[in-house]
């Protein structure tokens, strides 16, 4: 099983941790590690454009001049799309981009990023990270100590101060357990974890 050291806050070694095989030490399957980020990003898409076609837009209900014998174009309608307050040719309309992605695949995909995580050394373990206030300063601090910038912190719950510490630093971001997600592990160079993290995910996933 491989292994890897626990950081505290100030980047010193405070022990070690045997890692599951099962998660961070399978081969990493990049196909369906793709076909996951796809779905995310599709199913973040709103789709709620629309615009009127000739059959929606009020009014023109009448012929507006009879078809022959005027000296004008023949017109049906005054909603036609070549109109001013027409209707719109191929008008958009909303549409769910949503993508249906089985539990055993979305699982699969986590390990496979958690794996390639560990194998290339973006992973870190942190025995815990808490404050007594919201303070950017601190937060620094502890990723300098690190020698680690662009960085997803992953907790095992919210925690307000840590949150917010971490809001105004560029090129990091935190998120719970529950909320990780594959696209944004990708999204950033290191990947940061609490012990107690580390455990709920091994548990969830394992």
């Amino acid at each position: 099983m491989p292994k890897i050291d626990i950081l505290d806050v100030k980047g010193n070694v405070v022990g070690d941790v045997e890692l599951s095989e099962a998660v961070f030490g399978i081969e990493p399957n990049e196909p369906v590690v793709h076909e996951v980020v796809v779905a995310l990003l599709a199913n973040r898409r709103q789709g709620t454009r629309s615009a009127k076609t000739r059959s929606e837009v009020r009014g023109g209900g009448r012929k507006p001049w009879r078809q022959k014998g005027t000296g004008r174009a023949r017109a049906g309608t005054i909603r036609s799309p070549l109109w001013k307050g027409g209707g719109v040719i191929f008008a958009p309309k909303s549409r769910d981009f949503s993508k249906k992605v089985n539990k055993k695949v979305r699982n699969l995909a986590m390990k496979s990023v958690f794996s390639a995580k560990a194998q290339d050394q973006e992973l870190r373990v942190l025995d815990a990270i808490a404050f007594e206030a919201p303070k950017t300063k601190e937060m620094v601090a502890v990723l300098n100590n690190i020698n680690i910038n662009k960085a997803l912190i992953v907790l095992p719950k919210n925690d307000a101060n840590v949150i917010r510490s971490a809001n105004n630093i560029p090129d990091v971001a935190t998120t719970t357990v529950q909320e990780l997600n594959v696209y944004d592990m990708l999204k950033y160079d290191y990947l940061i974890m609490t012990k107690a993290a580390l455990e709920k995910i091994e548990e969830v996933y394992a």
